[in-house]
């Protein structure tokens, strides 16, 4: 499993995902369905995840299926930000979807 902190347009949020990677085409299907687009992700170490979350982690992690591979682990951003420092995360990754090309406006 992975524990991804995402920074959206609409704030921040931790997910945890049995996928390996936050780019599969799968997960990036569930986040659109969110309404997820566009995001940085940043993968938070496993252990570190589990240590800071406590019990409520064990809930959201026992409750991961291979039909359902995403959960959101915190909707609180602000929560999310006092409880990891950036020392602590995993270089960002960015997903921006594809944007056609521009036309110029008249």
């Amino acid at each position: 499993m992975k524990v991804f902190m995402l920074m959206t347009g609409s704030g921040p949020l931790m997910i945890l995902t049995s996928h390996a990677s936050i780019e599969d085409p799968q997960i990036l299907e569930k986040l659109m369905g969110k309404g997820i687009e566009k995001f940085l992700a940043y993968e938070v170490p496993f252990a570190l995840a589990k240590e800071r979350y406590g019990g409520h982690f064990n809930v959201a992690a026992n409750d991961l299926h291979e039909t359902d591979d995403l959960r959101v682990l915190d909707y609180n951003g602000e929560r999310a930000f006092k409880l990891f420092s950036f020392e602590e995360l995993g270089k960002p990754m960015i997903h921006e979807p594809s944007v056609g090309p521009k036309t110029e406006v008249a």
